[in-house]
């Protein structure tokens, strides 16, 4: 961790916050309290908590529960007449306040619902896909909005970062647009960096933070098909609520004579790119931080033209919420090779260590790792250790010699690769598996680092996806656990020189390789998805389990009476938690057809793990669940299908 000039300060908060602070306040102290039957951010609330104490669904009557209403996505009649517009997954969270549920589409439609019924209110069309086929990086999709309410009126509004890099403000009764909000009610997100940037490969698909009267906006920049060095970018930027006026910009590449330059060895911090908050965020309103989980530099997979340690890339940084200054950081990859941006936002929580109480920020990773630390001070709560890394021979290119360590909590998935980590269900199968990597691939540690084409490339494992994604995790405000999804998911990494006029020196051809097993199962021993439980108390995991069958009636495993495997519906699953259950998408059980598996939600008792049933759903669910409370009944509302299938859920009790 290393520290900035609001430190001081920031200590000063801490203690007087810990004087005041119980196991279940932390969370709450760190954001404007959101009313017990609400929900107003993707995590909930500003700490990213995900947990709702919302009680009238047990493990009692999980399963009872029914569809009160179905909305349809305004995606769906735009499909039917744009067949060149092909939606990725519905996976926006919806927000609940003052009666209204606000939901995102995957063209970057807007719109409000009543709660109880599901019929629309208002509806925000800005019809971009009139004029683009495809957003840049990973297409149409978009994760959801934010909901703001003004302290000095009864001002509320949503706010939406778009396809069209324009933030846009709404009435959240009416949907109309604010004419005095930027220019003519938006703001042009091309518009206020330090550096030029090429607008084309960049996009907005995650809601933005809001803290007090100020938003904080990350961006999505294209990390696929680069031929330059020269990139943009990964500024993050802050504006009034009220007007749309540009407050300040943090450079996650730190340009001039600013902090951290001198990681950018050469001049590189000059033309380098990315390092982008590509997901969402976490603010604490009280100690005036918001965190920014920032991602790898450009390009993913070589860095020989930006040697050094690349602050802020692959790192949390917290950053004063009215000035924009950093306050401390702290950096998980130094010169990252791997595609292991931080995809999702940190959690903040009280936790009590050894009868210390200490307002924490818990961030889990692609790698795997969960990085836990005092959200004051950036000091770990437990030991990290910078230990000795593989070197590799690509030519130009500059590997650290170390890297962070956490040795509290244990990884939540598998790291690196191994002779014993793979299949041996039968011990055909597992001389299939050695038959099929030993020509392709090599075993070995975490952060092992991408070779030349010709060379047998490492195993990564967690590969590029992870690990956690952007989905995140939840914590238990009354406990101190925090619950994460993950998959064991690989990738080899063997790289091509990219010959003059591209000015990249080596890159993917397109990108990471994927390897499969005997017969299309997987190289490696399950579980194959997870649910983890993590004591933060305690740095240890409390429960583990397979979340899904995976695939344990393939043929080859279907006589074996095996346990649920886990997988399906993606790399991880949406968390949400409750006094008693722990809430995720997919982890059906018991189900012969593994897509079958994937159409369910599915809850566990959060204490033991227990897994206590799943509910089947028409689609797969591809937005985080969320729950409120209207008119008396707690609904448990998500987002599920794609392209025509495209539709929010809301389910309650009979």
């Amino acid at each position: 961790m290393h520290a900035g000039p609001q430190l001081r300060h920031l200590v000063r908060c801490a203690l007087w916050v810990g004087l005041v602070a119980t196991l279940d306040s932390g969370a709450a102290a760190a954001q404007s309290q959101v009313p017990d039957g609400e929900w107003h951010a993707f995590g909930r609330d500003g700490a990213n908590t995900k947990y709702s104490p919302l009680d009238q669904i047990t493990a009692d009557n999980f399963g009872d529960l029914e569809i009160a209403w179905r909305w349809t996505s305004l995606s769906q009649a735009v499909i039917a007449e744009h067949e060149q517009i092909r939606p990725s997954a519905f996976m926006s969270s919806p927000l609940m306040a003052n009666g209204l549920v606000y939901v995102s589409t995957a063209l970057g439609q807007a719109a409000a619902l009543d709660a109880g019924t599901g019929e629309t209110v208002w509806t925000h069309d800005p019809r971009i896909y009139d004029y683009m086929d495809r957003p840049p990086n990973m297409g149409w999709r978009h994760r959801g909005l934010t909901y703001w309410k003004d302290s000095e009126s009864d001002d509320a509004r949503i706010f939406m970062a778009n396809h069209d890099l324009k933030l846009v403000a709404l009435n959240a009764r009416t949907g109309a647009v604010y004419p005095d909000f930027g220019e003519n009610g938006y703001i042009d997100l091309t518009q206020g960096y330090s550096r030029e940037i090429d607008a084309s490969r960049m996009t907005y698909s995650s809601p933005v933070a809001i803290a007090g009267d100020t938003i904080i906006a990350g961006s999505v920049v294209q990390d696929t098909n680069i031929r330059l060095r020269e990139a943009s970018p990964g500024d993050v930027r802050a504006y009034d609520t009220r007007t749309g006026e540009m407050k300040w910009i943090f450079h996650t590449i730190p340009q001039g004579d600013e902090f951290g330059v001198d990681s950018w060895q050469n001049g590189s911090w000059r033309y380098s790119g990315h390092a982008n908050v590509w997901s969402y965020m976490a603010v604490d309103e009280a100690l005036g931080l918001v965190y920014l989980p920032t991602g790898t530099p450009s390009n993913d997979w070589y860095g020989g033209m930006r040697p050094g340690n690349n602050l802020f890339a692959e790192s949390i940084v917290a950053v004063d919420i009215e000035t924009g200054q950093r306050a401390w950081h702290f950096q998980a990859i130094h010169h990252g090779l791997w595609d292991w941006d931080f995809p999702t936002g940190p959690n903040l929580l009280t936790i009590n260590v050894d009868g210390r109480e200490i307002d924490a920020i818990a961030q889990v990773s692609k790698q795997a790792f969960t990085y836990v630390l005092d959200r004051a001070t950036g000091e770990p709560v437990w030991p990290i250790e910078e230990r000795p890394v593989p070197q590799g021979n690509i030519p130009g290119e500059w590997y650290s010699p170390t890297q962070p360590f956490p040795t509290k909590p244990p990884p939540f998935e598998q790291q690196g690769s191994r002779l014993e980590d793979v299949i041996d269900f039968t011990p055909e199968l597992r001389a299939e598996a050695l038959e099929i990597i030993e020509p392709r691939a090599r075993f070995g540690p975490i952060f092992s680092p991408p070779v030349l084409r010709g060379e047998l490339p490492f195993i990564q494992a967690p590969g590029a996806g992870g690990g956690a994604n952007w989905q995140g995790s939840a914590v238990d405000v009354e406990t101190g656990r925090l619950f994460v999804s993950s998959s064991k998911t690989l990738i080899l990494a063997d790289l091509i020189e990219y010959e003059p006029p591209a000015t990249i020196g080596y890159f993917t051809d397109p990108w990471g390789r994927g390897l499969t097993g005997p017969q299309g199962l997987p190289l490696f021993k399950p579980p194959y998805k997870r649910v983890t439980a993590i004591d933060l108390n305690t740095g240890d995991h409390a429960w583990m389990q397979a979340h899904g069958d995976g695939p344990r009636n393939h043929p080859a495993l279907v006589d074996l009476d095996l346990p649920p495997l886990g997988g399906g519906g993606g790399i991880t699953s949406g968390p949400l938690v409750t006094p008693t259950l722990l809430i995720m998408n997919h982890g059906g059980r018991g189900y012969e057809d593994i897509a079958a598996s994937v159409r369910t939600i599915s809850a566990y008792d959060k204490a033991s793990g227990e897994h206590l049933g799943s509910l089947d759903l028409p689609a797969v669910p591809g937005g985080n669940p969320v729950t409120y409370m209207y008119d008396d009944k707690q609904y448990l509302v998500v987002a599920v299908g794609t392209g025509d299938e495209a539709e929010l859920l809301a389910l309650t009790l009979p």
